[in-house]
């Protein structure tokens, strides 16, 4: 098999397995830490079911344990997952035709599930959307699930577990260069974040995500790969 073709080739539950190696841990990880910060288990695993928010759901830990208004938890949730109409605006015409999964799509759309899609023939986004969405959210519902099934039960240490989720984002980011095999927005990327280590090393990482939207703006585009219409016969 070409390697060309490996994104088209590989069943969805395939495509998916990175992101379990990451969201499984890291849900267990927020679902430890709510119990243990007081929370009942069944609002953890209500979160994940509904709110579905990654890092917010981190953020709200604390923000709970302090008595903070659910007013202002939602607005900082807001704030935060906005990030999410920016890079979703490139999936608007590959949604798909069901309304029910349009709009769970556009309600489940994660960086990670971003990235699973993107790496997919454009023809292959739409029918496989809801899909991948929907395994990414079970994911992290069964690590938040085995979150607080420990967190009523024993005292753990969390070391090294920080590290996944940029571990997850590698892997990623390994899939999207053999979907594409284009390796300039890597260079982009760590010349951003180079450049606004020493401009502004407090906001190195906002400061690198502005420079690599401008870069992406600015860039001519990019022709299909020849490769592009074997891994679209492949889907």
């Amino acid at each position: 098999m070409p390697q060309s073709s490996t994104s088209a080739s590989l069943s969805i539950p395939s495509l998916t397995a990175p992101v379990a190696m990451g969201y499984i841990p890291l849900g267990a990880v927020f679902g430890f830490l709510f119990v243990q910060a007081g929370g009942d288990a069944w609002l953890a695993i209500a979160s994940s079911l509904l709110i579905y928010a990654g890092a917010a759901q981190f953020m709200m830990v604390p923000m709970l344990a302090a008595g903070l208004p659910v007013g202002a938890i939602a607005l900082a949730t807001l704030v935060l997952n906005l990030r999410h109409v920016f890079y979703g605006l490139s999936l608007l015409n590959h949604m798909p035709a069901s309304r029910w999964q349009r709009w769970y799509g556009i309600f489940a759309l994660t960086d990670e599930s971003y990235s699973v899609l993107t790496a997919l023939p454009a023809q292959a986004r739409a029918r496989r959307l809801a899909l991948v969405c929907a395994l990414n959210q079970g994911w992290w519902v069964l690590g938040t699930v085995l979150g607080v099934a420990l967190g009523a039960q024993v005292q753990i240490g969390l070391t090294g577990l920080d590290f996944v989720l940029a571990a997850l984002f590698a892997v990623l980011a390994v899939e999207q260069w053999r979907a594409r095999r284009d390796v300039l927005p890597i260079w982009i990327a760590l010349a951003a974040y180079a450049a606004a280590l020493l401009a502004l090393p407090a906001q190195a990482l906002a400061l690198a995500i502005a420079l690599s939207l401008l870069a992406a703006a600015l860039r001519p585009a990019r022709a299909a790969p020849p490769a592009a219409s074997s891994r679209q016969d492949a889907s």
